[in-house]
């Protein structure tokens, strides 16, 4: 396995890892903005206030965007799991 082989799983790795976390990482920045916009304009600091909605956004999200991202990742692994042979050589 050459160098430019190994960099290349692992740019793409990379590429996949952040493309597939991206949507859920946008929604939960999101969501905590605009409550604590909430929280900042009302004077309530709560914990649970700010939990419990960016969970309910994440899964919510997961759902919506959870075949996509199955999509993404199998296409990755199969592209990975087909290009072992000529990496081994």
């Amino acid at each position: 396995m050459t160098p430019e082989a190994v960099m290349t799983l692992a740019h793409e790795a990379m590429y996949v890892g952040l493309l597939l976390s991206a949507p859920l990482l946008l929604v939960a920045l999101v969501v905590g903005l605009l409550v604590s916009l909430f929280q900042a304009a009302t004077q309530i600091n709560e914990t649970t206030l700010s939990f419990i909605p960016k969970l309910l956004a994440i899964v919510v999200t997961m759902v919506i965007a959870g075949p996509w991202m199955l999509t993404t990742m199998l296409d990755y692994l199969r592209h990975t799991l087909s290009s072992i042979p000529s990496l081994v050589n």
